[in-house]
């Protein structure tokens, strides 16, 4: 499938979106040294498609966000804590007490914290959730946009078809649907696994769906793309590397659900630090 390539002549800085994405990365390389386990690999998958999102996209007024955010890939939630506490919506100690008795910040996201539309995890519950709330966002003539993210493991519940359906059917055109596509299910590669579960933008597009495919760690083409939205919902399936920022996590399986030890940490810590501007 060859990566979609769109234009726009809004500005965009992929500097300023690049460092933040490698400050994200090192905070959450931080905090796994914490706890005994943490989805890392998942979270480093997803960074650039959540903070243009974030940090793009999304309406805020002032520090408060207009526009509604769902993490439908909820074992990925590392990487909307660290956004939303750069953001100042949760605290540096609620980072910090990740995962511990005294902390309010789960493996996986949980509604009533800060921040969290919705609690997810649950893969294949997610897109149902974001059509719901995009639809309620319509029928009250509201102007929020509903945006998800969603694993390519989930895409394989029925649920997920289901609510692409229905979206669809139902004209959902104020959502936005990312597909963090790399090419891993927990321990296993998808394409191997699931070798029809590709094409995938053929099969969005037949559900009714506007989609394309583009770079998922090129912050500016999802940018783009996402102002490509139109009368349809609109889908993006995003070409990850599960691991991306960090060599020895890139495409291993293991840091699926995994803590460096001290010696992978500072070797991450220096590869991700070596690139940041002061």
């Amino acid at each position: 499938m060859k990566v979609c390539q769109i234009s726009m002549s809004k500005d965009f800085n992929s500097e300023k979106a690049m460092q933040r994405c490698l400050k994200y990365r090192l905070r959450i390389l931080e905090i796994s040294q914490n706890v005994g386990a943490l989805h890392i690999g998942s979270a480093y998958s997803c960074t650039e498609i959540v903070d243009t999102i974030y940090n793009d996209l999304m309406k805020k007024n002032k520090k408060k966000l207009t526009d509604i955010f769902l993490m439908s890939k909820g074992h990925g939630c590392m990487i909307q804590y660290v956004i939303l506490e750069d953001l100042g919506i949760l605290k540096k100690d609620d980072i910090d007490s990740y995962c511990t008795k005294k902390g309010i910040l789960g493996v996986h996201p949980d509604y009533g914290n800060p921040g969290i539309e919705a609690s997810t995890g649950s893969l294949g519950h997610g897109l149902s959730l974001a059509v719901g709330m995009a639809l309620a966002e319509k029928t009250g003539k509201l102007k929020k946009t509903v945006y998800t993210v969603l694993s390519d493991g989930e895409m394989q519940e029925g649920s997920t078809w289901e609510a692409f359906m229905m979206a669809s059917s139902l004209n959902a055109n104020n959502l936005i649907a990312y597909i963090d596509n790399n090419d891993f299910q927990s321990l296993g590669r998808t394409s191997v696994t699931h070798p029809s579960f590709y094409p995938l933008e053929e099969k969005l597009k037949s559900f009714g769906w506007d989609c394309f495919t583009v770079d998922g760690h090129n912050s500016k083409e999802i940018y783009d793309a996402s102002l490509k939205k139109g009368n349809k919902p609109l889908a993006l399936v995003c070409k990850t590397t599960k691991g991306k920022g960090i060599s020895y996590m890139e495409n291993i399986p293991i840091w699926h659900y995994r803590s460096p030890n001290k010696e992978e940490y500072e070797i991450g810590k220096k590869e991700l630090t070596r690139k940041i501007i002061t």
